[in-house]
């Protein structure tokens, strides 16, 4: 099942929702701000009410998050550990990478570099982002 949600905000954010068995995988795409976070946040807290064990977020759709999106994706971090699902970022694009890095994030969120290896994935802690090469 796949079902495709456009936000109406001054910005846009896209939501891809994928089903699978023991996976729910949600592709976010455009701009996570403070315009559209809160249909965001309405919308990943009804896909979290389907999901089995596995709830994976496709970042590599993002073009740009702040402060209000990472808000977002903690509070749905909260959320699934209270449903007791385990939950995955996947493909973050390079600048998210970095926004994680400099938040502390990256220590918070199981993160993999693709889609697939987040699928393929049976770790259940946090893993490390790989470090950035000095400039």
């Amino acid at each position: 099942m796949t079902t495709t949600v456009h936000s109406r905000a001054r910005t846009h954010a896209r939501l891809l929702a994928a089903c699978r068995p023991a996976h729910t995988i949600i592709g976010l795409h455009g701009e996570i701000d403070i315009a559209t976070s809160p249909a965001l946040r309405m919308r990943l807290r009804n896909a979290l009410q389907r999901a089995e064990n596995v709830l994976i977020l496709d970042l590599s759709g993002v073009s740009f998050c702040d402060a209000s999106g990472l808000a977002v994706l903690v509070g749905i971090q909260r959320r699934t550990r209270e449903f007791g699902i385990t939950l995955r970022l996947a493909a973050p694009a390079p600048r998210m990478v970095d926004l994680l890095r400099v938040t502390g994030l990256d220590h918070s969120f199981t993160v993999h570099p693709t889609l697939s290896s987040a699928i393929a994935s049976r770790h259940r802690d946090p893993m490390r982002l790989p470090e950035a090469p000095l400039a």
